[in-house]
């Protein structure tokens, strides 16, 4: 975690300077401080321990680009023409706080420093520049991306499968990609990783929707059912919901590549498995 915060903190100084707009910075750095468990970044740095980092600059760079990346889609996320929030984690969302104007400019701007500040880190490794922004590029676009994700939210009907896969997983699987690319393996080995870990964890964020408060969470609660989005709950009964969660989990170690350090990932997974389901839920990691 402190390696995510100082890069972070990092790469928010290279949108700063005088000639820089102030309420803009200043919505970027209330966008991403103080985060959240930084689930996606602290998973890139655990793939690229358990493939034995010999790059710990980089590493730690696109682990803060991924979750810049992901600090942006919550800016974008809770913008009055989707859904309108007006808190994330438990203060007042950044459009509230800074406008609608200030939060899209300031969600578009941190998606293009994340893309800077990779480079900037990358310095010492350009072999592997070029693979990674190419998974982050995937991972924010079309046809199965973030923004992809956002976009099937508008459309009049989305299987729940291929809407989960691009409105979370994308990123999931960008952070265990990258994480073995920027320790200089093929990335390509680590997406099926990430992509189970993805679809786990957005089931959980579906469950914790249903169940949980907005103190709890730290954002309104029971979105998905007041905007008509998909929900594994609805779907399927919180119950199979719960039973799908634990599948995916196992689904997850079990696509873990041969590596130095696949004991740890493994209890890495578990251990965030257990602390995404609501308290009430939540069973002990074995």
């Amino acid at each position: 975690m402190t390696r995510v915060e100082r890069s972070l903190s990092a790469a928010l100084g290279l949108a700063q300077g005088c000639d820089a707009p102030p309420n803009l910075v200043n919505a970027m750095r209330y966008a991403v401080f103080p985060g959240g468990a930084r689930i996606r970044a602290r998973l890139c740095l655990a793939v690229a321990r358990a493939c034995e980092e010999d790059r710990p600059t980089l590493s730690s760079g696109v682990a803060a680009s991924i979750e810049l990346i992901h600090c942006a889609s919550l800016v974008h996320d809770d913008l009055p023409c989707f859904d309108n929030a007006a808190t994330r984690r438990g203060r007042p969302s950044v459009q509230r706080a800074f406008g609608e104007k200030i939060a899209v400019l300031a969600g578009d701007a941190l998606i293009v420093l994340a893309i800077q500040s990779l480079v900037h880190c990358a310095e010492r490794a350009q072999t592997r520049l070029g693979p990674l922004i190419l998974i982050l590029s995937r991972a924010m676009g079309a046809p199965s991306g973030i923004i992809a994700g956002q976009a099937w939210e508008c459309e009049p009907q989305v299987a729940l499968a291929k809407y989960q896969r691009a409105k979370t997983g994308a990123l999931f699987a960008a952070a265990t990609a990258a994480g073995a690319g920027a320790a200089g393996r093929d990335a390509d080995h680590w997406h099926l990783l990430g992509e189970r870990i993805g679809e786990a964890y957005q089931i959980a964020d579906d469950i914790r929707d249903v169940v949980s408060t907005e103190d709890e969470m730290g954002k309104p609660s029971g979105r998905d059912q007041l905007l008509g989005r998909p929900n594994a709950v609805a779907q399927m009964g919180m119950t199979a919901a719960v039973a799908k969660l634990e599948e995916l989990v196992r689904a997850a170690i079990g696509e873990i590549p041969p590596c130095a350090g696949a004991a740890d990932l493994r209890a890495h997974i578990l251990a965030e498995a257990n602390r995404l389901l609501p308290r009430k839920l939540a069973r002990p990691a074995a």
